[in-house]
């Protein structure tokens, strides 16, 4: 499945609303509740643990960003690369 579609169909993927004068903010909205929750836990201990996530998400935290928003992308990041070992039938591989 296409990263868009698998983010929109857990739910993080960003959605804009705009109209008229109101342009520029995105929210994440629908989805699976099940499949998010999970997929937060699991984000939770990556920011952790993971060092590409881990320097993601302080990277964010950085640039000023709120941090339920950082975790959000996080959870995108997490959630495409999930979706590419999947398609590619690979295992996790820590970076080197």
């Amino acid at each position: 499945v296409s990263d868009k579609r698998i983010s929109a169909l857990v739910g993080v993927a960003p959605f804009n609303r705009d109209s008229g004068k109101c342009r520029g903010s995105r929210t994440i909205w629908g989805g699976r509740a099940n499949g998010r929750a999970g997929l937060y836990m699991g984000t939770l201990a990556a920011v952790r643990y993971n060092p590409k996530l881990k320097a993601f998400y302080e990277r964010l935290l950085s640039q000023g960003k709120i941090k339920k928003v950082a975790l959000i992308a996080c959870m995108h990041k997490l959630l495409r690369i999930l979706n590419a070992m999947i398609r590619d039938g690979k295992s996790w591989q820590a970076p080197a």
